[in-house]
């Protein structure tokens, strides 16, 4: 009985060949959808917020601030440091700290203690991002990593569609602090969740443990890192300025529209990258990277055409929805048993690039104007696009390895 008892355990814990494990991914998208609701929702509530701890608004901002910087410093050593720690209790950890320094924001009418509170959510972020794609892929067989990897990643594009216009609305109907407490309780829900329904799996052993400039120097993740940069830089100067470029022609009444025509289309993305992405990981890459650069020329050319700018803003969108798990996968097929690390590493140059873009937006807007900014995405971009092309063995194979 013993040994049909184990027998029975070990198959329903086999990852099944031909059908995803819903449950355990759509989790893991529940947890990206919670991250990127934390990590951008004080944007669009900075009035709001400084009206209730009794701040400018540039002070406010320094929420966002200090999230991305968390993230950005505790994203490498923290995941390195937990590479032989349980993957469960990880997840449950960093998901805890959401849940606990959510719920300081939302009760908090310190300002350092505010500011501090969102330092370690990012922190929680930095090692949760390091290790969505090396769990999301350890669920499932060879043949599904890739659509794992899309349904796990299904929440950064919900998010930022749905789930921030939406918090931006309750935050001015209910007030900011009402949107964080929900964040909280849907919080606790997941934790549910995650014990009920999520697999666990060991640690990286010992002696399979890289020292990190070793997994740094491993052929197709320097790519892959540069990659991130140049397309990451890119988006994120057109994401922060989005309003002044549409300023600029014409089109300052219709920012929200136009962010609904983005997160539309990065649905649609990433539900195209979860379909191909087994077969044709490389074609997705390169296919995205020159229709951005596409947008990008549209953007330049037809400034002054609303239904120009309407198509690169859709074209825009559906490049960027699958870019995550596109980027994740490579570098996962990169780095193999290191990928946690290296992944800790994609994410770190993800921060950067988001921070990157935001100064360098700054620098062309104040020096060269706002119809600098197509021209920069598109050398950018093609940039990135000659690293993949090249990189055709390691970082960016035409098919999974």
């Amino acid at each position: 009985m013993s040994h049909l008892t184990l027998a029975t355990r070990s198959a329903a814990s086999t990852p099944s060949a031909d059908r995803l494990p819903w449950a355990g991914l759509l989790a893991l998208g529940m947890t990206g959808f919670i991250c990127i609701l934390t990590e951008a929702l004080p944007a669009g509530l900075l009035p709001q917020i400084g009206q209730g701890l009794g701040i400018s608004e540039a002070l406010a901002g320094q929420l966002v601030t200090l999230y991305a910087l968390g993230s950005l410093l505790a994203a490498i050593p923290l995941t390195a440091a937990t590479r032989s720690w349980r993957r469960r209790p990880l997840l449950l950890l960093c998901i805890i700290g959401f849940l606990v320094f959510n719920s300081i924001t939302a009760l908090s009418s310190n300002y350092a203690l505010t500011l501090v509170a969102r330092f370690l959510a990012g922190v929680s972020a930095g090692v949760l991002w390091g290790m969505t794609a090396g769990y999301a892929r350890r669920m499932v067989p060879d043949a599904l990593k890739g659509k794992a990897m899309a349904v796990a990643m299904i929440g950064t594009p919900l998010a930022m569609a749905l789930g921030v216009p939406a918090g931006t609305f309750l935050g001015v109907l209910v007030g900011w602090r009402a949107v964080f407490g929900i964040m909280s309780l849907l919080t606790v829900v997941l934790v549910v969740w995650v014990l009920w329904k999520m697999p666990d799996y060991p640690g990286e052993s010992a002696n399979k443990r890289l020292p990190l400039h070793k997994v740094f120097v491993m052929p197709g993740v320097r790519p892959v890192l540069v990659v991130v940069l140049a397309w990451m830089l890119a988006h994120n100067i057109l994401y922060t300025y989005i309003a002044a470029y549409l300023a600029q022609a014409g089109l300052a009444r219709r920012v929200d529209l136009m962010l609904l025509i983005f997160g539309m289309a990065s649905v649609i993305g990433i539900w195209i990258t979860g379909m191909l992405i087994d077969r044709m990981p490389r074609f997705l890459i390169l296919i995205s990277l020159a229709a951005f650069s596409l947008a990008s020329l549209l953007l330049g050319i037809g400034s002054s055409q609303a239904i120009v700018i309407y198509l690169a803003v859709a074209v825009w969108g559906l490049t960027i929805g699958g870019a995550a798990t596109l980027l994740l996968t490579a570098m996962a097929e990169s780095a193999g048993e290191s990928g946690d690390v290296a992944q800790s590493m994609l994410v770190t140059a993800w921060n950067l690039a988001i921070g990157g873009g935001g100064l360098l937006g700054a620098i062309l807007l104040e020096t060269l104007g706002v119809r600098s900014f197509p021209w920069v995405l598109f050398i950018l971009l093609l940039l990135a696009l000659l690293v993949a092309w090249r990189a055709k063995v390691h970082g960016f194979p035409s098919k999974k390895n």
